[in-house]
């Protein structure tokens, strides 16, 4: 069964590559002594799995714009790299149903002992990354046992809103937003000509047959696939395929 670490080095691997400059790989290394100037952020997890989870880069990965020209690189990394830790507990709810969330995130000092240790690849260069995974299981509660003259039993604490895995407090606020969603049934590319040409009556074929499925379009992002059915005398998808949750996130991630 696949554990926390397991989950972020699937999303990380999948989001280096498409947040960064020249889509570089991530593969696994042997771990080397920090060098000066390595910097790290550390998360602190809570849920059915808790503990920290820190990461840790090579100073020499901010000599790098692999995060555009012009960006803030340390900030980035750290932005990106909250982002790897909130998709991957979402990614670990849909593999196993285990809830958990980042609880914090903050710059790290450092870390004594490494856990595992990757290679940032991007043609001739490559980086440092070494991670700490102290996410266990979480213990269960210890229960007390009844006393010689119990009393009774105090009212139950009123219930502490929790948020949604895999989600940042500041995201959480948006869950009520109304999104725009919309389904597309195909595309085809034509010449200027053609569509100046077009008039009623022309019929325009798409790329997609009419049993295949239709997506589901959120922002610039496919979230679902489904077929078409009639509700009350309109459209609409009954869905068949459901994005990770790390893809629904980005999909609501560019819109804001």
């Amino acid at each position: 069964m696949k554990n926390y670490m397991d989950c972020w080095t699937q999303v990380a691997t999948d989001l280096f590559q498409q947040a960064l400059a020249g889509e570089p790989e991530l593969a696994d290394a042997l771990p080397k002594p920090f060098s000066a100037g390595s910097f790290g952020f550390v998360a602190s997890i809570t849920g059915d799995v808790e503990g920290r989870f820190a990461i840790v880069l090579d100073a020499s990965i901010l000599e790098t714009p692999l995060l555009g020209e012009g960006t803030d690189q340390k900030a980035g990394w750290g932005e990106l790299l909250q982002e790897t830790i909130n998709a991957a507990a979402g990614e670990l709810l849909a593999q196993t149903g285990t809830k958990c969330r980042a609880e914090k995130f903050e710059e790290s000092s450092g870390e004594a002992k490494v856990t595992r240790a990757f290679q940032l690849k991007s043609g001739d260069r490559s980086w440092t990354i070494m991670v700490r995974d102290e996410v266990r299981a979480s213990k269960p509660a210890a229960v007390a046992a009844p006393g010689p003259a119990a009393s009774a039993p105090a009212p139950p604490a009123p219930p502490v809103p929790t948020l949604s895995p895999g989600l940042t407090p500041g995201l959480e606020l948006l869950l009520d937003v109304e999104l725009e969603a919309s389904l597309r049934f195909g595309c085809r590319e034509m010449p200027l000509g053609e569509i100046l040409d077009l008039g009623p009556g022309d019929v325009v074929q798409l790329d997609r047959h009419v049993s295949d499925p239709v997506d589901l379009i959120v922002g610039d992002k496919i979230v679902a696939r489904g077929e078409v059915v009639l509700v009350n005398g309109n459209f609409g998808l009954r869905v068949t395929e459901v994005a990770a949750p790390r893809k629904r996130l980005e999909s609501i991630r560019c819109l804001f």
